[in-house]
């Protein structure tokens, strides 16, 4: 699979099912033996993705709404901060316990989290619910990376992240369509309190299987590890780092001296919790899985902030009507999916590095050409065409970075390394976005919701998205280099 050094070298794969023999050998994550399984986790996969293309679409509406255009970066990063706790509890608790129970909680915590954003009067309560919802997708996400690392064997792994990836595809292509009907006909809010009646087909289909495949715990020996204790200090590390990270978001929001304070305190937590929680050598990119993980962040991080402001760039900037604006989008789903499905191929293994370095080139591309839609004359048209080609970057980069994380992580180790590489994702998705919000804020961007009532206005504001999204590419270009430490000497 995805050879980093000969086998001998690397640590113990993450494999508790044994390999079958016979035919099977040849079969795919849709064998017999799979089958149930990976529609299963598939679906949960196909719950999230739907949630993220449908919330998107509608969260300008809903911002505009409840008065918080000046918090909408809030929206987003409050589902990150509390996601990163859920990532570390959940890594505990598979590894310890089985991945059975955090999946369960989880998928219950993400749907109470879109109850009660869909029924916020304000934009705290709104949050609030995002918070909610993010501590039970982190719970899930890690849970399920889990599963894959002790159902499948490794050669089936790159297919399962693809079809990971290629669950997006439908989703991304109804998604904003459905919410943007609905936000137009019924209101934003049936957006979100709609999407919990999708909970009940993951868990009929998931659960029996995950409990059957993937159930309790595994010790260093292979052997049971039940009953072991969870790790009272990467508990402590994780509140550090969700608090921490809610402050600096916190700070860079409200452009006042008096917020240093809150962002100095934020620096504080979140720093010395981050170094414990990662990977050693993660933050100077040292070779082998500290780069992984590292990548996993610039990756995730820079293409997600400046994906969270094209929606309300194009309803607000351009005129666009919340289903258009997130159909501009639609097509990433599919050219993500691609992106996934050549990383998977067998003979493409050996330039498994140079396909990720290419991903981040693209990425960057990316996200550079989105604001060129400012200028009147740029046709609207051009953010969907960028955004498909960044999406089949972050597709060859985000899949395999999953891949090369579970070669490099021992059984007992795979739902920590799990929560690093989660934690990276969503720990840089945390301060991007706060950056970009306080740079959006800093340029006039809370104002920007009323430029629809005035073209004059609306044309007054394009540096407040350039400012969000031209760091974000030379974020993703640092990326590139990220992915030629990948490799051990």
């Amino acid at each position: 699979m995805a050879a980093l050094e000969p086998r001998d070298a690397v640590v113990a794969d993450t494999e508790v099912t044994p390999e079958p023999a016979g035919p099977v050998e040849r079969d795919g994550v849709l064998a017999r033996p799979y089958r149930a399984l990976s529609i299963g986790i598939v679906s949960v996969v196909l719950l999230i993705a739907f949630e993220a293309t449908a919330v998107g679409t509608a969260m300008p509406v809903a911002a505009r709404e409840l008065d918080g255009v000046s918090l909408y970066a809030f929206a987003f990063s409050g589902y990150f901060t509390t996601s990163l706790s859920g990532m570390v509890l959940s890594g505990q608790w598979s590894d310890r316990r089985g991945p059975l129970g955090p999946v369960t909680c989880g998928i219950a915590a993400f749907a109470a989290g879109l109850l009660l954003s869909g029924t916020a009067g304000v934009m705290w309560l709104f949050i609030l619910g995002r918070a909610v919802q993010g501590l039970g997708g982190g719970l899930v996400i890690v849970a399920l990376y889990v599963v894959v690392g002790r159902a499948y064997p490794e050669r089936l792994r790159p297919a399962i992240m693809a079809a990971f990836a290629a669950s997006w595809v439908v989703p991304s292509i109804v998604g904003p369509l459905a919410a943007g009907a609905v936000t137009e006909r019924l209101g934003w809010r049936w957006v979100f309190v709609g999407i919990p009646l999708l909970v009940v087909l993951p868990l009929a289909l998931a659960l029996p299987q995950i409990r059957r495949r993937a159930s309790g715990a595994v010790g260093a020996d292979g052997g049971s590890g039940a009953g072991a204790s969870f790790d009272g200090r990467r508990i402590r590390l994780a509140l550090g780092i969700s608090l921490g990270a809610g402050l600096l978001q916190y700070a860079a929001q409200d452009l006042r001296w008096i917020s240093l304070l809150p962002g100095v305190a934020g620096a504080a937590l979140l720093v010395p919790a981050a170094l414990g929680l990662l990977p050693r050598g993660t933050y100077r990119a040292a070779r082998g899985l500290p780069s992984v993980v590292l990548l996993r962040g610039v990756a995730a991080g820079s293409f997600i902030a400046a994906e969270s402001f094209v929606p309300l760039m194009l309803v607000t900037q351009r005129g666009l009507s919340p289903t258009m604006a997130g159909f501009s989008l639609a097509a990433g789903g599919g050219t993500w999916a691609l992106g996934s499905w050549v990383q998977s191929r067998p003979r493409l293994e050996p330039y498994r590095e140079r396909l990720m370095t290419l991903g981040m080139v693209l990425v960057a591309a990316a996200v550079a050409t989105a604001p060129s839609v400012l200028i009147d004359a740029v046709p609207v048209w051009t953010v969907a065409v960028a955004w498909g080609f960044g999406c089949f970057g972050m597709g060859l980069v985000i899949a395999s970075t999953s891949v090369l994380m579970l070669h490099l992580s021992a059984p007992e180790e795979a739902g920590t390394n799990s929560a690093a590489l989660q934690i990276s994702d969503g720990l840089s998705n945390v301060i991007l976005l706060a950056a970009g919000g306080a740079a959006f804020a800093a340029l006039g961007g809370g104002t920007v919701a009323h430029a629809t009532t005035g073209a004059a206005d609306a044309a007054s504001h394009p540096a407040a998205f350039a400012a969000v999204f031209l760091p974000m590419a030379l974020v993703a270009l640092a990326g590139a280099w990220v992915t030629t430490r990948l490799r051990e000497r």
